[in-house]
């Protein structure tokens, strides 16, 4: 075997460059590849997206499986191009987009059917799939074709109308006389009626810019649920247990109330006349202070008093205390 120094280092070059773009390769299509890939491509038709994205979950029977890879439009139907990892897909599936949060993101919701797996090459037609109706584009189309009126014309063919109809019998004319205070009022209320849609239309960009926030409190709340869910027993017993407490303190109140009254009262006087001397307490304990320090001091050092005495030997016997004690 030759030595790696003894080999062509063009061909080392050239299959070095071959290993390294495979490798890049492989990187950006990772989820392409069998086996180790992002899992099987399938398509779906439908009628409209309905606000579906690429990387919105999918799901199958409330437990996501995969993410929407692409949405196009082919023809006169909306393509959309999904991956499945470790489900099963049938050959009479359908498939619905469905509403994930109150906000307006979406989720493609399959429905396994069928005898044999749905091969990838064909897509799931449109009389097997289903589109949301989109409460948040509705609004906000309703508010720029309302802007659009024009209240005065409006108003002036309401008006025609039950005028052209005044001679038909009460129960029609009724209806017109309606009509016509309906299209006065409108008319009368364009500006109230005008920034009421430009609020409900700011209301509702508000909440799409804060989906992420929405989300986030809604999925705190499903977990908090669910922690009360799991600790349903303990909270029951300790409901049940603060109840029975509760009775065995009335049960002893109620048997020692000829002995609790007169310590209660007793004790009702003790604190009127502590409250009565809180500034001669006050002073006390300050007064205290001092006697309180040189008293630990004294015998703070042992089982003993540790005191001085001064003058006990006369300053003229020795050098214990030549100076003698100063008052």
């Amino acid at each position: 075997m030759k030595p790696f120094r003894a080999r062509n280092p063009i061909t080392i070059g050239l299959v070095g460059l071959t290993v390294l773009t495979l490798g890049l390769l492989s990187a950006f299509f990772f989820e392409d590849l069998p086996i180790i890939g992002g899992g099987t491509s399938y398509r779906a038709q439908f009628t409209e997206a309905a606000g579906l994205k690429p990387d919105d979950e999918v799901r199958v029977a409330g437990v996501k499986v995969g993410k929407v890879a692409d949405v196009e439009l082919e023809k006169d139907h909306v393509l959309v191009t999904f991956r499945v990892d470790d489900a099963w897909v049938g050959d009479r599936s359908t498939a619905a987009i469905k509403i994930k949060t109150l906000l307006g993101q979406k989720f493609l919701a399959l429905d396994p059917q069928g005898g044999a797996p749905l091969k990838p090459s064909e897509a799931i037609p449109r009389e097997r799939t289903m589109s949301p109706f989109d409460v948040t584009e509705a609004f906000t189309g309703l508010a720029s074709t309302v802007g659009q009126i024009n209240t005065e014309q409006l108003a002036k063919s309401f008006q025609t109308i039950a005028t052209t109809f005044r001679d038909t019998p009460d129960e029609v004319r009724g209806a017109l006389d309606g009509l016509n205070a309906l299209s006065k009022t409108i008319s009368s209320r364009d500006d109230q009626l005008a920034a009421l849609l430009a609020n409900t239309n700011k209301i509702s960009k508000t909440l799409a810019d804060r989906n992420a926030e929405f989300e986030k409190l809604l999925g705190d709340g499903n977990r908090l649920l669910a922690e009360i869910r799991k600790r349903k027993d303990a909270i029951s017993s300790l409901l049940t247990g603060t109840q029975k407490l509760s009775r065995e303190l009335q049960g002893l109140v109620a048997d020692n109330k000829n002995q609790l009254r007169p310590a209660l009262e007793q004790l009702e006087r003790v604190t009127t006349m502590l409250q009565r001397n809180q500034d001669s307490l006050g002073r006390s304990i300050n007064l205290l202070a001092p006697f309180v320090r040189v008293f630990a001091n004294t015998l703070g050092n042992g089982r003993w008093f540790d005191t001085y005495i001064c003058g006990l030997l006369p300053p003229s016997l020795g050098p214990v205390n030549p100076e003698g004690c100063r008052p």
